[in-house]
């Protein structure tokens, strides 16, 4: 699959063959088709009908955002934001394989502490406790562990907030990628709206993954010569912070008030109320959930059967933050849905309309917004692909 070359050129892969290929000799544990590496869980004797995941993520260069935020306005609540972020790019990751509640999470914070205070540490640490209430509401069990705290300044330039969750479930209840087959319909959930577990009245969808081009591509320059410490060195001085906004502009489309800085920072959306419900009533006719991030669009390419063409002719209409990163000229279409979601972030892949129907049914009742968004076929040329439509200009893109 073709990489991003605009991505690449910000020290940033959308697709991470790199580290594909480095891990490619590793086991791929006890469902190798799954969206997460799944392991035995070991009694002492040795036997088990349970597996378990250790998962790793984090919110990324998103937290530079919330730095330059931080910097400008002195709110360290900005934090609890990105804490969110690195919570849920755990959480959605572990629905997919069907785990939707006994979670553990450890967080590890990276700061340089000449210039990350501890009022933004504390602003994390609330984040991560508000999200879990949050989420306890919903019968989604989190329990925080504890974490490290570490003063990086020789490695980190501002902060980096990642966390680690643990999940163990049983072989039956395993959704499992690998089945997502032709013949199945494929139903998108909006990253973007208003959920009721969300505190700021509009998310405009962006998630925690093409961060580092959004913000080169959307914010002035004057960021670069205010906050050098805001980008790596290492990148071309004329790819650093190119476009023509501030982050306190109104972002064009969105409701009343939402600035590009809330836009670009808008917490990541779990889908953890929506999912356990869908699995409490719909688990057997579950093919697959795919977790729209690193590769966005074409992430569906790295999982189900062999010869899968996946056929994405339906997606939601471009929200504004989208909107306006296509605008700004930097990448094409293609590039476009293969770094950033574009207005949908999680995919379930089912065999039977009705299933599609009381999905879509259970999300918008619980606040997200749901459709059908495509289909898998069988490509006749045996290889799998992708072909997706970009609803606005009704351009097709091969990948």
């Amino acid at each position: 699959m073709e990489e991003s070359s605009r991505y690449l050129a910000l020290g940033a892969s959308a697709t991470k063959d790199d580290v594909k290929k480095a891990v490619k000799a590793q086991s791929k544990g006890e469902y190798p088709g799954a969206f997460c590496k799944l392991i035995a869980d070991r009694h002492i004797d040795g036997a088990s009908d349970a597996v378990c995941a250790f998962h790793a993520d984090g919110a990324g260069t998103k937290s530079a955002l919330a730095y330059i935020k931080y910097r400008e306005t002195g709110d360290a609540s900005v934090f609890s934001g990105i804490a969110v972020d690195s919570a849920v790019m755990n959480l959605d990751d572990l629905l997919c394989i069907g785990a939707t509640d006994g979670f553990v999470m450890s967080n590890t914070i990276g700061r340089n502490a000449h210039l990350v205070g501890g009022a933004a540490v504390s602003a994390v640490i609330e984040g991560y406790e508000r999200f879990v209430e949050k989420m306890a509401a919903y019968g989604i069990g989190i329990t925080m562990s504890g974490g490290e705290t570490a003063d990086v300044g020789d490695l980190v330039r501002t902060i980096i907030v990642d966390s680690t969750f643990y999940v163990k479930l049983r072989r039956e209840d395993v959704v499992d990628a690998s089945n997502i087959a032709p013949g199945d319909i494929i139903v998108g959930l909006a990253s973007f709206g208003r959920a009721p577990w969300e505190d700021a009245p509009y998310n405009a969808g962006m998630g925690s993954n093409g961060l580092t081009a959004a913000r080169h591509m959307l914010l002035s320059h004057v960021y670069a010569e205010k906050y050098p410490e805001s980008y790596s060195p290492t990148v071309d001085p004329a790819a650093v912070y190119t476009g023509k906004y501030l982050i306190t502009d109104r972002l064009d489309g969105a409701p009343e008030g939402v600035t590009v800085g809330d836009a670009i920072l808008s917490p990541t959306r779990t889908y953890a109320p929506v999912i356990a419900a869908v699995l409490a009533s719909r688990r057997a006719d579950i093919h697959g959930i795919i977790h729209c991030t690193g590769g966005a669009q074409t992430k569906c390419l790295g999982f189900g059967q062999p010869g899968n063409l996946y056929i994405k002719d339906n997606l939601f209409p471009t929200p504004p933050l989208f909107a306006a990163l296509a605008d700004a000229g930097v990448m094409n279409g293609a590039e476009l849905y293969r770094v950033f979601n574009m207005g949908s972030r999680m995919e379930l892949y089912v065999r039977s309309a009705a299933a599609a129907d009381d999905i879509i049914s259970i999300s918008r009742t619980l606040g997200v917004d749901a459709r059908i968004i495509g289909r898998v076929e069988k490509n006749s040329d045996g290889k799998t692909s992708l072909r997706l439509k970009n609803p606005d200009t009704g351009e097709v893109y091969s990948y």
